[in-house]
């Protein structure tokens, strides 16, 4: 091609030619110098894009000088991510917690307490609890999905609680 032509990459047959001439050599360079780990055909693929997307800034004398500089900038990118990714995983968090062994063992005592008597509740009383206090379903809702009347649905989750109050030392609810 002439040189008189044209020497705008954003034209598609310069930049076909640009691809043509550059494409194998950005890869061998990214593949001989990083390694296939780091995936150079797809940095080859993004160095080409942004070349696209630049084209306009970019002269045919910087195309590639502009390819190889962006290919090998994507690359230390994903290695310094692959870095902190790594140094994530190697962190591991602590497992302790700052109660005393007699507050977990109090703990689980109430919990088991509390299933007990949760399902000592009629069905009713434990369906309407469990859907208001558990799930945080509003009163209306509630009487929506089980058929009944909103008072209704009041009565059983008082009555619920009621029970659970005078089983449970110290139950309080929110």
């Amino acid at each position: 091609m002439p040189e008189n032509c044209t020497n705008n990459v954003c034209e598609t047959p310069v930049f076909e030619r640009v691809y043509k001439q550059h494409s194998k050599d950005l890869h061998d360079f990214l593949y001989y110098k990083y390694g296939a780990q780091f995936n150079p055909k797809d940095k080859v693929q993004e160095a080409f894009i942004k070349l696209w997307d630049n084209c306009k800034q970019v002269s045919l004398d910087n195309a590639k000088s502009f390819l190889f500089t962006v290919a090998n900038n994507l690359t230390l990118n994903e290695i310094k991510h692959q870095k902190v990714v790594l140094k994530y995983k190697q962190n591991k968090p602590k497992h302790y917690t700052k109660e005393t062994p007699e507050f977990i063992l109090e703990q689980e005592q109430f919990l088991e307490k509390y299933k007990k008597v949760l399902s000592s509740l009629s069905e009713d009383q434990r369906v309407a609890f469990l859907l208001s206090k558990a799930e945080g379903k509003k009163h209306s809702e509630i009487a929506e999905l089980l058929g009944v009347t909103k008072k209704v649905v009041e009565y059983r989750i008082y009555s619920a609680f009621k029970i659970l109050k005078t089983e449970l030392e110290g139950f309080k609810l929110k």
